[in-house]
């Protein structure tokens, strides 16, 4: 068995090692400009065009994380190629934690306090509870899963919004598109910190509009950790200069690195962070690869196969 990593950045060696160390009757390789030598299966992130044309024998490409549409967007993808996506593998607990620090700065007013301190001010400020907090959870994948049962283990009211009724978790209110057209507009109007969490589709594509941002309650605020593209940026600016929404934490982006001269560096009341919320850790998810990569040999089944229609 050959298999060949494509990774552009100084992380590719590191992968290579990994898979390596869990398959280890298999060659596996570093994919380069000019590399000849054909493999069954390649792992990696944002392959270049030019990596499927040199590559036109393989079995299946899995993704290093769990987002894939950096492969579903490659020009030269093999229409029949199976996908395969990293599922949690450890980045689960750092959404969580990422969406945690957030809610909690928020909730306990640490930015006003901040204000405060820096104004020399002692001033004791209204305290709210996590009763007053509704968690909404859109997607509820894998990831979107852990946020929600974690939220909902810590006393949040935590409801989520998912294409499918069989999507349920004990302690969370399901809001189903599959139920009717207004089970969204609820679910909106039923949240106060909403966490976005669904993968970037067709149908998922500025999904946050003026019109869907409008339906939160005054005063909530907007977590983003999936991707750029579910919101409309202009939109979520508008809502909080006029004070509709109190607070956005972004970690992805349209366009990435984030323009320097974009309104959101410098919004008091954004948060921004450089796509680090959950950063895939190598060693769990090349233990997990490997497991995938002999179930595909075997011809026997795995999860995280990509469905393309649905974008996931």
């Amino acid at each position: 068995m050959r298999i060949v990593i494509v990774y552009g950045s100084d992380k590719a060696q590191a992968w290579r090692d990994a898979i390596a160390a869990h398959l280890r009757d298999a060659q596996v390789d570093i994919w380069h400009p000019g590399f000849t030598q054909q493999a069954d299966y390649a792992v990696g992130w944002t392959p270049p065009p030019q990596f499927f044309i040199d590559q036109p024998r393989l079995r299946a490409f899995f993704s290093t994380g769990a987002g894939v549409e950096h492969v579903l967007n490659n020009p030269n993808l093999p229409a029949d190629l199976p996908i395969v996506r990293v599922e949690d593998a450890g980045m689960g607990e750092q959404m969580v934690d990422y969406c945690r620090f957030e809610v909690l700065r928020w909730m306990q007013r640490r930015d006003e306090y901040a204000a405060q301190q820096a104004a020399g001010i002692w001033k004791p400020l209204s305290a709210s509870f996590r009763d007053e907090w509704p968690i909404g959870v859109f997607g509820l994948g894998v990831l979107g899963r852990h946020v929600a049962k974690a939220f909902a283990s810590d006393g949040y009211p935590v409801h989520a919004f998912s294409r499918s009724s069989t999507a349920s978790e004990p302690g969370v209110r399901l809001f189903c598109e599959a139920n009717g057209s207004d089970q969204f507009e609820a679910f909106m109007r039923a949240t106060r910190v909403l966490m976005i969490l669904a993968p970037l589709t067709a149908a998922t594509y500025n999904k946050f509009d003026r019109k869907a941002l409008q339906m939160l309650p005054r005063g909530a605020c907007v977590i983003n950790v999936a991707r750029g593209g579910l919101i409309v940026d202009d939109a979520l600016l508008e809502l909080l200069d006029n004070g509709h929404l109190n607070g956005a934490a972004l970690d992805v982006f349209h366009h990435e690195p984030l323009p320097r001269q974009h309104r959101y560096w410098n919004h008091p009341k954004v948060h921004i962070t450089p796509h680090t919320a959950a950063v895939t850790p190598i060693r769990p998810a090349a233990k997990q690869i490997a497991e995938k990569i002999r179930q595909v040999a075997s011809n026997q089944p795995t999860t995280g196969l990509v469905e393309r229609r649905r974008g996931y």
